[in-house]
């Protein structure tokens, strides 16, 4: 089968989004182009450290080439947005494997590229390129400040879940769990 290399230059949004409750979440990353939209599975740690490496790519072109540091271009915790919700429904193409980033000093954008999970290992000369052997891959082009917005907004998907334990920052059910940090004692939500 052909690999399919999904591209969008100047999305009209980029985000992440989940269905389903705590606990029980799905997550997904989501691009559209006016009515053109794509959806991908992946882990809610890897929009974790999706944000996480954004910002400091962000951090590093700015130190580097003297540009400003975007502007946060939503309030802080502004979770009604909707730039925050998916929309439905949500098919995903594929499910996320390798995630890579890169930095486009010409065009001044910066360069998501997300390949699919496959048995193979995929190695780092496969990401941004369009070989015929590697996996299909969705690749958007963002600028700082879109990039930006996407990092903050993927923080505040992914701190929305479950509270972490206090003691070993394992997810905490409504009644409670059992934390490893107490030998197996049934620590309740409240205490």
């Amino acid at each position: 089968m052909t690999r399919q290399v999904h591209v969008f230059r100047s999305p009209d949004r980029f985000l992440a989004g989940t269905i389903g409750q705590p606990g029980e979440r799905e997550f997904f990353l989501q691009v559209a182009d006016g009515r053109r939209v794509l959806s991908v599975a992946c882990e809610k740690q890897q929009v974790a450290v999706l944000a996480d490496r954004l910002g400091s790519l962000i951090t590093e072109v700015a130190r580097r080439f003297d540009v400003a540091t975007p502007e946060a271009g939503f309030p802080p915790g502004h979770v009604g947005d909707p730039g925050l919700t998916l929309a439905t429904p949500v098919d995903a193409e594929f499910r996320v494997g390798t995630m890579g980033l890169a930095w486009d000093g010409e065009e001044s954008q910066v360069i998501v590229e997300l390949l699919a999970l496959t048995d193979e290992e995929v190695g780092e000369d496969i990401v941004l390129e369009d070989r015929e052997d590697g996996p299909d891959a969705l690749r958007v082009f963002l600028t700082l400040a879109e990039a930006s917005d996407f990092a903050r907004r993927a923080e505040l998907v992914v701190s929305a879940g479950r509270p972490p334990c206090p003691l070993c920052a394992n997810p905490l059910d409504p009644e409670g769990h059992v934390c490893p940090r107490l030998n197996g004692y049934h620590r309740g939500a409240n205490g």
